[in-house]
């Protein structure tokens, strides 16, 4: 299936759908009555003559400042010009589509007002693949990114088109748009709201995912060339401990070491093996239950308004709410615990590569060398995921707490939920890297030991599935490229 209807709220999946494999959308009837409906309400909002935030009065600082109806469209079109001071390098394709296809799937919920043309608009640059350039940068909670993407929607500023920049007007006028002129509110609907630290969080979700399925294979191989001492994973003493994940893991575990002609000679060599090794499940499956309530909250945010005010109708009249919706605490937090999750899984991941490559550790040749003395074999490798594991560490402070104040102390707390969200995709990234690190060490452990038929089965699959584009590292070419064709396959999930 290459097409979506957005008729209820989207998922993560749904917004990684869109954003990674580029599968188009699609307005169901009934969005499209939820926004006409919303609009209605909206300009019947608009004529009256109750003062409403960001309708008929200035935004942040000044939400006590009358704007008269021949200025409420300059208002409107100013608030993306003043909004647009994002700074840095650009998001990736994949960070600008899953913001906007938050926002579509924010302003479908018929809560905002604008109209539905205007989103028809954002529709249109997504499925033909038109990316607003969106500096990465500047954003202490939302606002900057969606000003960015915004901007484009009136013709204005360029737009990425099979890799060349072209002016969005241009753009537009192939796509069938005339100018647009935006209306009353709509300036603050387009830059309001979590589009982006929802379609970040969307795409930290599904990823972190793929690293942790990695992540699990990964470990059990290297606990299998390693030879441990599988009882620690033993069902009757796992069950004791009642978190789904640690189960799941310790599951995963004796299934994946089934067979191994290794971990049977080792049995009873040592009492207990390192924390690194005996550990895994309970660090692994803490990642895996913490994932799944990130993945709740990142559910519930799509299916939630976060524009400021909400217009609605009931039995009393239509009014607009000015509230705090767009203050996104939850998803912050939940990204902080990914940070902190993803973090974890790669300080476990290298120290385990640390038991591999250590002579002071490792049953073989020191550093994985396969010329010991002239060559250093993994011992920089060691390095780069060492740093790796400290970059993660920095990164996991906790962005939601870094508070602030802005807006003349209209807004005087600040809970960073997009900061929180791009850093942890960067732990992602990084995490994945130490993975493959040590999965490329397990490897060559196995290669340099000779240890074809003593390990179990599932190991050799995953053995086979690196050899299958790596060969053994005789360290005669950089082995940063190893390093990154590995990354490029850990992108997808591990076959089964």
């Amino acid at each position: 299936m290459t097409e979506l209807l957005l008729d209820q709220p989207l998922s993560p999946q749904d917004i990684c759908d869109i954003a990674r494999n580029r599968k188009k959308l699609r307005l169901s009837e009934a969005s499209r009555k939820r926004l006409e409906d919303a609009h209605r309400r909206l300009r019947i909002l608009v004529e009256g003559e109750a003062a409403a935030y960001g309708l008929n009065t200035g935004v942040g600082g000044l939400s006590d400042i009358l704007i008269t109806p021949e200025k409420q469209s300059t208002l409107s079109r100013k608030i993306l010009f003043s909004h647009a001071t994002g700074i840095g390098q650009p998001l990736s394709a994949e960070a600008t589509r899953a913001i906007m296809a938050c926002a579509v799937n924010e302003y479908c919920l018929g809560y905002s007002g604008l109209r539905a043309e205007i989103v028809d608009r954002l529709v249109a640059l997504l499925n033909y693949d038109c990316l607003p350039i969106v500096p990465r940068d500047g954003s202490v909670g939302y606002l900057t990114h969606m000003a960015h993407i915004s901007l484009t929607l009136i013709g204005y500023g360029t737009l990425k088109v099979d890799n060349t920049e072209q002016p969005a007007a241009e753009v537009l006028k192939r796509l069938g748009f005339e100018p647009l002129v935006l209306e009353a509110k709509e300036g603050l609907c387009l830059v309001n709201g979590l589009s982006c630290a929802t379609g970040i969080a969307s795409l930290v979700t599904e990823e972190a995912t793929t690293c942790l399925q990695w992540a699990d294979r990964i470990a059990a191989a290297t606990f299998d060339v390693l030879g441990g001492q599988q009882r620690a994973f033993d069902p009757r003493s796992a069950r004791l401990r009642t978190m789904p994940g640690h189960q799941t893991v310790s599951h995963a575990l004796n299934r994946d070491l089934a067979g191994s002609a290794r971990i049977a000679k080792s049995q009873g060599q040592r009492t207990q093996d390192a924390l690194s090794l005996r550990a895994i499940p309970h660090i692994h499956g803490s990642v895996h239950d913490a994932l799944a309530s990130i993945r709740q909250t990142i559910t519930q945010e799509l299916a939630s308004l976060s524009d400021n005010p909400a217009i609605l109708e009931d039995e009393t009249g239509i009014g607009a709410f000015s509230e705090a919706h767009a203050v996104g605490a939850s998803i912050a937090r939940v990204m902080d615990e990914a940070s902190i999750a993803l973090a974890s899984l790669g300080a476990i991941s290298e120290r385990r590569l640390d038991r591999m490559v250590n002579p002071l550790t490792s049953p073989f040749p020191a550093f994985l060398s396969s010329d010991s003395g002239t060559g250093s074999g993994f011992m920089i490798a060691q390095y780069t995921a060492a740093s790796l594991v400290s970059a993660n560490r920095r990164n996991a402070l906790p962005a939601s707490l870094d508070g602030g104040v802005t807006s003349g102390l209209q807004e005087d707390i600040l809970v960073h939920a997009t900061p929180a969200a791009l850093k942890a995709r960067d732990v992602v990234t990084n995490t994945r890297s130490i993975l493959a690190i040590e999965l490329l060490a397990l490897c060559q452990a196995r290669d340099l030991a000779d240890l074809t038929q003593e390990v179990a089965p599932h190991t050799r699959a995953l053995y086979n599935s690196v050899r299958g584009i790596i060969p053994l590292y005789e360290e005669d070419h950089p082995l940063a490229a190893d390093i990154a064709r590995l990354e490029v396959l850990m992108q997808e999930g591990p076959s089964p």
